[in-house]
């Protein structure tokens, strides 16, 4: 889960088996605990459908916006799927994270939040 800058709030690995809607509610429950003042969720449309809705609700009052793609022709980018997707991209110009595999995924989180806490610094120096 990213904000609208694209830095980390909360950071989950889980297994390829595990559908985005089911890994969803785990990382939700605890983004509740930790921001209670959220209130709008944007998801992609990866998270739409009803098996996610009721469980979504019961987290509290929160709004879930699905970023669907606008009907045209060609390419179009979706302005908030497009903060996750430039998050992905900074955490790819870190080599450990773009080249080396961990094999437990409490690593892998760690590299990840090292990753983001050195880009935040790097913004932080240059202000």
């Amino acid at each position: 889960m990213v904000d609208t800058l694209g830095l980390a709030l909360i950071v989950a690995i889980q297994p390829a088996s595990v559908q985005d809607r089911d890994g969803a509610v785990p990382v939700l429950a605890e983004l509740k605990a930790r921001f209670p003042s959220l209130s709008v969720v944007w998801a992609d449309s990866a998270y739409a459908g009803p098996k996610l809705a009721p469980q979504f609700a019961a987290l509290g009052p929160w709004q879930l916006v699905i970023a669907r793609k606008q009907p045209g022709k060609g390419f179009v980018v979706l302005a908030k799927r497009w903060i996750i997707e430039r998050t992905f991209a900074w955490l790819g110009r870190c080599r450990r994270l773009a080249k080396d595999f961990e094999n437990l995924a409490r690593r892998a989180r760690t590299f990840v939040l090292l990753a983001m806490i050195r880009l935040m610094l790097h913004r932080l120096a240059r202000a």
